[in-house]
């Protein structure tokens, strides 16, 4: 018998260690208030980079040490990992809305319609991302909001060419057919015909925007134009610690380490749900 979809994602080591990672990265930020050991945001000058516990001049308190304002390390970076999440999903919903609302109206309608959407998706890809995020940051301010609303409004092409290619390719099909033979309406066979068979694509495409998205976030973040302080984002803490980097090489590692380690589980999912399904998402 033929291998079920789910098991042979089971079997795909790097969609096991993918999602290992990123289940892992949100039970944290959903528990993260309950697990801090201590308030992230809770300043003792008397305490500033203190060494990891494993290290020399460690103390078991801080397991991974404190910052240069004497902050908790362990409890800004399960802090931090609430935030990048937290980003990365809202990007998602926000991008996915527009992208396959356009890519799927384009792709079922055809003619005028899908000119427009055509024309939208060119005229997106010829914008550099991360110049307009930086410039819309640096002219508005840094909020945790405008992030998200900024990257989900640039995010959003990769899921208009998906689902505006696949909507193509199921809408001639058999089964769309016989729905509109049992004179059923519009938005009956985009909701309930087309939709439910581009999502397996759409989920793929979702996990890399979310990977994206942490990444963009961080670089924002770092050059302090993304999410503002004292919140514990990732890019944050690598920024503020790059002054100490050459004296306590730990405060720069620690955070950059942990985010290397998410978004390499998010690609490592999304790299093998597009596997399983041979998907083509080259833009």
């Amino acid at each position: 018998m033929p291998m079920s979809r789910g098991g042979r994602l089971l079997r795909n080591p790097g969609f096991v260690v993918g999602a290992a990672i990123v289940g892992f990265a949100a039970i944290i930020a959903i528990l993260a208030p309950w697990i801090v050991p201590y308030d992230p945001f809770a300043i003792d000058l008397n305490r500033r980079l203190v060494p990891p516990s494993f290290m020399e001049g460690g103390v078991p308190q801080n397991f991974l040490g404190t910052d240069q304002l004497g902050r908790d390390y362990l409890s800004r970076l399960i802090y931090g990992a609430r935030i990048s999440m937290v980003i990365g999903v809202l990007t998602v919903i926000t991008s996915g809305l527009i992208g396959i609302t356009l890519g799927v109206l384009g792709g079922f309608y055809g003619g005028r319609v899908d000119d427009f959407v055509v024309f939208c998706i060119t005229t997106r890809l010829s914008i550099p991302a991360v110049l307009v995020a930086l410039a819309v940051a640096a002219l508005r301010g840094s909020s945790f909001m405008l992030v998200v609303l900024v990257l989900g409004l640039l995010l959003w092409d990769r899921f208009a060419v998906v689902a505006r290619s696949t909507t193509m390719q199921i809408r001639n099909l058999d089964y769309v057919a016989a729905a509109w033979c049992a004179g059923v309406s519009r938005w009956w066979v985009l909701t309930r015909e087309v939709l439910p068979n581009i999502a397996t694509h759409l989920a793929v495409v979702a996990t890399l925007e979310m990977a994206l998205a942490i990444l963009l976030e961080a670089a924002l973040s770092f050059l302090g134009l993304g999410v503002p302080p004292p919140l514990p984002s990732w890019g944050l803490m690598i920024s503020e610690a790059k002054e100490y980097m050459f004296f306590q090489s730990w405060v720069i590692i620690i955070p950059g380490a942990a985010l290397f380690v998410l978004v390499l589980g998010v690609n490592l999912l999304g790299d093998a749900l597009r596997d399983m399904m041979g998907t083509d998402l080259s833009r």
